[in-house]
């Protein structure tokens, strides 16, 4: 089973440009999106009722900002968003289960100039870390996906020194990601490719894309002890429309 996870800094621009729909023509099992900017409302039958899938949205209250949403074949037995409205008022995270797992994906907020978000983000990071330690309890895989807006280690970004100080690589943010590694959770990326620089975000501003000076920090990540079902996890760096690419895992349940 194939699961993408994509940043598309937008459904309906990305839809525009005619890029949206190029991950599902591969057919895989399950699509999360983050960075919607759009309420399910907002959107046209054809984003919204895709051939084979069930399309599941949380937005945020605020248009045009945030949001996440889980285009699935398998049709879930539970969908639900995190409970905790200061969370969910901003879209950040959508959860599904299934006969085998548990699939949650999260928007994680940006910590922002000068760290001005960063106790919201930490906040966000410490929720998230204690709900996943109960929904271990069910026995099922647990993996957490999307848009974790931090690079881990200097490997993760193509200029470490140069941001230390800037959102998405502040001390903060790479010790909580060490905690929840450390904690029990497998980074399926550097599981299979360990040494491999390779980034899913690279900034407009400066034409990065073209000199590849990015940052990984969208994840795939699975407690430890469901990760004997990981069979691959990839980046998909051919895959244009967004400042982000797509990522996925390959995994093994029952169908």
């Amino acid at each position: 089973m194939r699961i993408y996870s994509w940043n598309v800094n937008g459904i309906r621009a990305l839809y525009n440009k005619g890029e949206f729909f190029k991950l599902f023509e591969e057919e895989p099992e399950i699509v999360c999106i983050q960075e919607t900017k759009a309420q399910a409302e907002q959107l046209s039958e054809e984003l919204l009722n895709i051939n084979g899938y069930s399309s599941f949205f949380e937005s945020a209250d605020k248009k045009g900002y945030s949001g996440v949403a889980v285009y699935s074949k398998k049709k879930p037995l539970m969908v639900k968003k995190f409970d905790i409205e200061r969370f969910d008022s901003e879209g950040r995270y959508i959860e599904l289960e299934y006969e085998d797992f548990i699939l949650i994906n999260c928007y994680f907020p940006n910590s922002q100039e000068k760290g001005k978000r960063l106790d919201y983000k930490i906040d966000f990071c410490d929720e998230i870390l204690n709900y996943l330690e109960e929904r271990k309890k069910s026995g099922k895989a647990v993996i957490i996906t999307g848009d974790y807006n931090i690079a881990h280690k200097p490997i993760d970004l193509a200029r470490p020194k140069d941001n230390e100080e800037n959102p998405g690589y502040l001390p903060e943010e790479r010790e909580w990601m060490t905690k929840f590694i450390e904690a029990g959770y497998v980074d399926s990326f550097r599981k299979f490719y360990p040494e491999e620089v390779k980034y899913t975000w690279w900034s407009y501003r400066t034409r990065a894309r073209e000199k590849n000076i990015g940052w990984r920090i969208d994840y795939f990540c699975i407690n430890k002890e469901s990760e004997g079902i990981l069979i691959d996890s990839g980046i998909r760096n051919d895959v244009f429309g967004s400042d982000h690419c797509p990522i996925y895992i390959d995994i093994s349940v029952n169908n």
